[in-house]
């Protein structure tokens, strides 16, 4: 699967005092698509952490807001893999608002760097084989 596009709705609770979607949020929008993902490729996070002792963990991030979503708005959040190293992904993510006639804005645009760890110790392990193949 190259792609994975992950419907979301604006929720008032996700706006800020000015109407629109706050900062932070988009972080969640693009976590869940993340999570989803892993999710229709049979990987749940909690079942990774307890039979593989492995979790993903964010160890950075570039976003760049361009325009902002708001109350009500049908979101696409979208996730796809740049690079897989030996123990770590890097995610290219996009946030589009539904338009008009099909058409859809570009609203965020993320690289997101994910680090397999450890539950042991916290420390960076290689991805297991039956990820990394089903993610190439």
């Amino acid at each position: 699967m190259n792609e994975f596009i992950l419907p979301v709705r604006v929720y008032y609770e996700d706006t800020d005092a000015g109407g629109v979607v706050y900062h932070a949020n988009y972080l969640r929008f693009m976590e869940r698509a993340r999570t989803e993902w892993l999710r229709t490729l049979g990987f749940e996070q909690d079942k990774l952490a307890q039979e593989l002792s492995i979790v993903f963990v964010v160890a950075g991030l570039e976003i760049a807001y361009r325009k902002p979503a708001r109350f009500n708005d049908a979101l696409f959040i979208s996730a796809k893999i740049d690079t897989i190293g030996r123990a770590s992904l890097v995610f290219k993510q996009e946030i589009w608002r539904e338009g008009g006639n099909n058409s859809r804005e570009l609203l965020t645009t993320a690289s997101v760097k994910v680090v397999c760890v450890s539950t042991g110790n916290f420390r960076s392990t290689t991805i297991p084989t039956v990820i990394r193949e089903l993610l190439q």
